[in-house]
């Protein structure tokens, strides 16, 4: 096998092909498209579904899935950003802590109500769904924290860092790489794809399920809440009505579109950050092509199906299995 071919047969193959396909039209429709100053848009687009995106990947690598992780992107959102409103000299590194401990024990929640009593994820999720957005509004009061009470220091996350891109870009790229390195050389890592393989086989292996399944619940918590709080730099306020509202349908749809399959143990961090890029792209792109953002939800249906077929495809033999069989 030639190493065209390997790549070809890769399952990263089908979304990279997607991206220069889409870049491509949209570019040809638009060439402004096509220019620094929107892909640092595309940029500051994609951090928060990145970061949450992490931890979506790791629950539906273990053959599960989290529906709850809006929510806990807004509870952690505003309950940091009250702490900051009422208390004005918080340090914000502290603030990150505590966004992403919250994160956790809310995912920690999900994880011992699924392994406790033995329910099916999507069930359990649906519901904290609801009850963690409750509680965001009963925490608040249903009112918002306003702009002149989220840190100057925070909002400039956003904006610079010494090298020139965004801190948030660079913060969402950190927690790519370390999730890449955990699945792939430690041993939780290998456990979780394991476990999303073969869960009986696992058991058999003496493969921990029960902890490792706990874990990537808190990982997924401790990621949807370090997202809140880039959510707080990037918009500037927190209002508990919109921050995080739909937000699990876009990570999980990033996800699968990036290659990882909904019946678990198959995936990697590459192809879910390529996932995100063309959700994050799409986004850009339909306000410069002049399409309603309604049209926003049916455009991300169609992708997941087109990349649900491309993934069946190189699940097959690869776009250079198709190419060697020929039209049918």
């Amino acid at each position: 096998m030639t190493a065209l071919t390997r790549l070809l047969a890769a399952r990263e193959a089908g979304i990279v092909v997607m991206l220069v396909l889409f870049y491509a039209v949209v570019g040809a429709i638009e060439p402004r498209f096509l220019t620094w100053e929107t892909f640092r848009i595309v940029l500051l687009a994609i951090p928060l579904i990145l970061v949450a995106a992490m931890g979506q990947m790791m629950v539906i690598l273990a053959r599960h899935v989290d529906l709850s992780i809006g929510s806990v992107l807004g509870f952690a959102a505003i309950a940091v950003g009250m702490i900051f409103r009422d208390v004005p000299d918080f340090p914000i590194w502290l603030g990150f802590l505590l966004a992403v401990a919250i994160g956790a024990g809310l995912g920690l929640v999900n994880g011992l109500v699924v392994t406790l009593f033995g329910l099916p994820s999507i069930i359990v999720t649906l519901g904290t769904m609801s009850l963690f957005r409750g509680l965001v509004f009963i925490l608040s009061g249903g009112r918002q924290v306003d702009p002149n009470h989220i840190p100057p220091g925070l909002i400039r996350m956003a904006q610079t860092s010494p090298v020139g891109i965004p801190w948030i870009v660079l913060i969402a790229l950190a927690v790519a790489v370390a999730t890449h390195l955990a699945l792939r050389h430690l041993r939780v890592g290998r456990e979780i794809y394991a476990i999303g393989s073969n869960p009986p086989a696992a058991r058999l292996r003496g493969i921990r399920v029960v902890p490792v399944t706990l874990a990537v619940f808190a990982l997924s918590g401790a990621c949807a809440g370090l997202a809140g709080l880039l959510y707080a730099a990037r918009f500037g306020y927190v209002n508990p009505g919109i921050t995080g509202v739909g937000f699990e349908l876009t990570v999980i749809a990033a996800v699968v579109i990036g290659g990882v399959s909904i019946n678990g143990g198959t995936g990697s961090v590459a192809g879910t950050a390529l996932g995100v890029l063309l959700l994050g792209s799409v986004t850009v792109a339909l306000p410069i092509l002049g399409i309603s953002g309604f049209w926003q939800n049916a455009i991300y249906g169609a992708i997941i199906i087109l990349a649900l077929v491309i993934d069946r495809s190189v699940r097959e033999g690869g776009f250079a299995h198709l190419w060697r069989r020929g039209p049918a």
